[in-house]
């Protein structure tokens, strides 16, 4: 009876095998899943059941499941090539790098002139940040295969992660000629680029992507920070109009203040601070558009706005001091300026500013004693303010001894 039985498994075996690789055969992945299943369950020693089944989870793209099968298969038959580089590629797509890199490297050895064992032992080094053992993988693997992409683009890849980044630059461009869709890997390369401060080349890379809004703004602002603000304008606009984000119209605005424009920055910072109201920093950005404008009273909205977001803030208070008592609104103004004096923060130009303000008010007594702290501590580093002071000082203390 157990002989026969056995001849019936190893022949039910043999049928799932054949129905798993015609639904293989066929692109019908889960299907192939479901017969290499059943020739495993019929034969569980069969080492090509287990690969088969293996191989259908990975094209069916689920790594995970096909790590376990490989592992089997390997148990069942050690140092077999095929499972060994397929296990490696699932460990690489289930994130788990490192334990890829020993079966590749055995692959390789195995294989010398074997292109993919090398390839993806230089991804592996690479993605666990092994970037010299990445570099020498990858020029193997162009060595080996002169029209590969991917190479290309790894080697160029594990250059620049060692701050080599103009040797990696041609890998790059060469990775891109072999292959029209690695031209946009050039734009990792420009953003390390910009992160080490090397502005002219992150530039020259964003200038190849014209189409690209996102190169275009890095563009723009790197043209506003570098002091082409003209050149910003002309980047930025069209991105804005076509494709407009908080961040390329505040830069945009940021372009049109350097080159005095307030009024075309105005409402594209409008837009941003609606956008996010509690962003401390773009309602001082607003603010100080609005006032150098002369619209005190919304200006001061905006610096309201932000010494409440931010209420330690003297240069909140400060600006909103300014612009209150330019809007005629001075009792307001003496309040923000009491803010400053709360956070210990008055400078000589606070006094002052509150001095020009008692007096306005006809409050001779306390305008001079802020006179008197403006000069002390000015010490003519505002000439002119601390003449104007000393003419309000003797007059003050004129009409005070009068009295």
């Amino acid at each position: 009876m157990w002989p026969i039985l056995f001849v019936a498994l190893l022949a039910q075996a043999a049928d799932y095998v054949a129905e798993g690789l015609k639904a293989l055969d066929a692109g019908k992945s889960d299907a192939a899943v479901e017969s290499f299943t059943k020739a495993v369950a019929a034969d569980p020693a069969d080492y090509s059941a287990h690969f088969n089944l293996a191989l259908a989870y990975s094209l069916a793209g689920k790594d995970v499941r096909a790590i376990p099968e490989y592992k089997k298969t390997l148990e069942l038959r050690p140092r077999l090539y095929e499972a060994q580089l397929n296990l490696s590629i699932s460990l690489i797509n289930a994130n788990d790098p490192a334990a890829a890199i020993p079966l590749l490297t055995e692959a390789a050895e195995q294989k010398p002139k074997e292109f993919r064992p090398v390839y993806y032992l230089g991804d592996a080094f690479l993605a666990t940040k092994q970037f010299a053992e990445a570099t020498t993988a990858f020029e193997k693997a162009v060595e080996m295969d002169a029209a590969s992409a991917g190479a290309e683009l790894g080697l160029g890849r594990a250059l620049a992660r060692q701050d080599r980044r103009n040797e990696a630059e041609p890998h790059y461009r060469k990775a891109a000629n072999l292959d029209r869709e690695y031209h946009s890997f050039l734009l990792e390369l420009a953003t390390m680029y910009e992160d080490h401060h090397e502005i002219a080349q992150a530039l020259d890379i964003y200038r190849e992507f014209p189409d690209n809004p996102g190169a275009q703004e890095r563009a723009g602002v790197l043209l506003l920070q570098t002091g082409q603000s003209a050149a910003a304008i002309s980047t930025l606009e069209p991105v804005v109009a076509k494709s407009p984000t908080p961040a390329n119209q505040i830069a945009l605005a940021q372009a049109y203040v350097k080159e005095k424009q307030l009024a075309k920055a105005e409402p594209l910072t409008g837009k941003a601070v609606a956008a996010a109201p509690d962003d401390f920093d773009l309602r001082m950005f607003y603010g100080r558009i609005l006032r150098d404008q002369r619209k005190f009273p919304i200006s001061s909205e905006q610096f309201s706005a932000a010494a409440k977001i931010k209420p330690d803030s003297p240069e909140a208070w400060t600006e909103l001091a300014g612009v209150l008592i330019m809007a005629e609104r001075p009792m307001d103004g003496l309040g923000a300026l009491d803010h400053v004096r709360a956070l210990g923060a008055e400078t000589s130009g606070h006094f002052y500013l509150r001095a020009i303000t008692l007096d306005r008010l006809k409050q001779p007594k306390d305008a001079l004693e802020a006179y008197n702290r403006f000069l002390a501590l000015s010490q003519n580093v505002n000439p002119d303010q601390e003449f104007m002071a000393r003419q309000r000082v003797k007059a003050l203390e004129k009409e005070l001894g009068k009295r």
